[in-house]
């Protein structure tokens, strides 16, 4: 089965077809990448529209997708008309309210109504040439973070870095970050999500946080160094961050849920003196959206399950000093979990 006959089945009661213009939306359902253009679904086919630059890739590579160059909302009311199409779903998630007014202003007479987030809901479990693209985002990102690694030095700036992390990745096929990357040393990297700095790397923790897309699946890792010698407090942060997240990553099962594995982490991480210090959730899936479901936090009540693909990130913040995460990516097989993250994670100091 297709993606398209996957949200054919899942159109409500009463709805005649599905419309969207979302990039990543249109990539699932066609897994074709374009940036401009948008895919309407009646009950018995699909139709992508766009215009004459992708038109022969989209021939070649878009799946269960007719292709259209002809003015869009022309062909659309032509195709409502023809088939009698009267009510017409939309992903309310992620549709701009200036979009819905545009598709009601041009496909008038139609009655459009929300769909939740039905294609987030069935991209979430991933089938095994997804997991594969995961896979080969991952490779380039733990190549680039190896790439990396020795240049670092004491007098780069936290841009410096930030700006080599993406090179790396774009040099070994990446087609973009599937995230601002994140570069902070010393103070800033007590900020879970702090910005680079064009400023030289501060003593102590630099942590770096970072991904690419690979034919439109992104990857996601976190490794933390420290800039010259690391003292036993920094060892003791380091260490603590680092058994809980191996401890997480061993843990991880079947049909448990992304609340018990979050538990597993943070009662380390607690039991250590740092409660309070890991103000995040442990991870999140990922695949053609950064962040999806599953969520693997305390709020996290699904059942990890084939398919599923999420991070394990754990972390501690000390305000005004320092911070500290590791980030692996678990891919849930028809087998085992699978750690895909392959760089390595020992303390590393750059002196």
């Amino acid at each position: 089965m297709n993606r398209i006959e996957k949200i054919q089945k899942h159109f409500p009661s009463g709805v005649d077809a599905f419309i969207t213009s979302n990039e990543k939306t249109c990539l699932y359902l066609s897994e074709f990448l374009f940036s401009d253009g948008m895919i309407f679904v009646t009950k018995d086919d699909a139709t992508i529209y766009t215009d004459f630059r992708y038109l022969e890739a989209a021939e070649q590579e878009a799946v269960g997708c007719k292709i259209s160059v002809s003015p869009r909302f022309e062909a659309i009311r032509k195709t409502v008309e023809e088939k009698g199409i009267r009510v017409i779903g939309y992903e309310d998630d992620l549709l701009f309210v200036s979009e819905l007014a545009t598709f009601k202003q041009q496909i008038p007479g139609c009655e459009f109504v929300p769909m939740g987030g039905v294609i987030r809901e069935l991209a979430e479990y991933k089938d095994e040439r997804e997991m594969a693209l995961v896979r080969e985002a991952q490779k380039i990102t733990d190549e680039a973070f190896a790439a990396v690694l020795p240049l670092l030095r004491p007098d780069m700036k936290e841009t410096d870095v930030a700006a080599e992390l993406e090179y790396q990745m774009k040099k070994r096929g990446a087609s973009g970050t599937s995230f601002e990357t994140i570069a902070v040393s010393g103070t800033n990297s007590a900020r879970p999500h702090g910005v680079p700095r064009p400023v030289t790397l501060e003593r102590g923790f630099l942590t770096m946080d970072f991904g690419c897309y690979r034919k439109g699946y992104a990857s996601d890792m976190t490794r933390t160094v420290v800039i010259g010698r690391a003292d036993n407090d920094m060892k003791k942060v380091y260490d603590t961050v680092l058994r809980a997240q191996l401890a997480a990553i061993d843990a991880v099962r079947e049909g448990m849920t992304g609340a018990e594995l979050d538990r597993v982490a943070r009662d380390i991480i607690h039991g250590a003196g740092y409660e309070g210090c890991f103000g995040h959730g442990l991870g999140h899936g990922v695949g053609i959206y950064i962040h999806e479901n599953p969520r693997v936090s305390a709020v996290g009540r699904k059942p990890l399950t084939r398919g599923h693909i999420f991070t394990v990130e754990p972390g501690i913040y000390l305000k005004g000093k320092y911070g500290v995460r590791i980030e692996d990516m678990i891919q849930m097989t028809e087998n085992d979990p699978v750690d895909i993250t392959a760089s390595p994670k020992d303390l590393i100091e750059i002196l």
